[in-house]
């Protein structure tokens, strides 16, 4: 009888973990527009596995932020930020992503690039299918500070691009 309740427990107890690890699949992009530079300022936060998951895709080996080479880290989350953020001032047109490096933040990691515009910008157009390839449940939380104004937007399956205006 205490063999099974012990049993129960441990099997409660690993459950309860496999769910507070990581049971929803999200991203927070904080945009800021810096008219001075005439540059959008990026900071985006990502759960580690979640990204080491989608910088693994067609690479020989699984990729680890903290353990793989630095120079291939960053070649391959620049070429993965470039396919799955597009911003632009007009239709069409994407405006050029310079990354900048990552930062850990316990279970996530802090990426950050800049955007420079040609013109100064009064708003632009996102396409954020960041993540939507490996987990169709992907949520991307888009946070804007411009003009004065802050607006947030949500990003999912269906509804990858969107407009922001100040």
């Amino acid at each position: 009888m205490m063999f099974r309740k012990l049993l129960l427990f441990s099997l409660l107890l690993l459950a309860s973990l496999t769910v507070w690890a990581h049971t929803y699949h999200a991203s927070i992009l904080d945009v800021r527009y810096n008219p001075a530079k005439q540059q959008l300022e990026v900071a985006l936060k990502v759960f580690t596995d979640d990204f080491e998951k989608a910088l693994s895709v067609g690479q020989p080996a699984p990729i680890s932020l903290d353990q793989t080479p630095k120079p291939l880290v960053q070649q391959l989350t620049t070429a993965l930020l470039r396919k799955s953020l597009a911003f632009g001032g007009r239709p069409g047109e994407a405006l050029p992503l310079q990354f900048l490096g990552l930062q850990k933040e316990r279970d996530a990691h802090w990426l950050y690039f800049t955007l420079k515009t040609a013109r100064p910008l009064t708003g632009f157009t996102l396409r954020n299918t960041l993540l939507l390839d490996q987990f169709p449940d992907q949520m991307n939380i888009v946070n804007l500070e411009a003009g004065g104004k802050k607006q947030s937007q949500l990003f999912r399956d269906g509804e990858e691009t969107q407009k922001f205006n100040w």
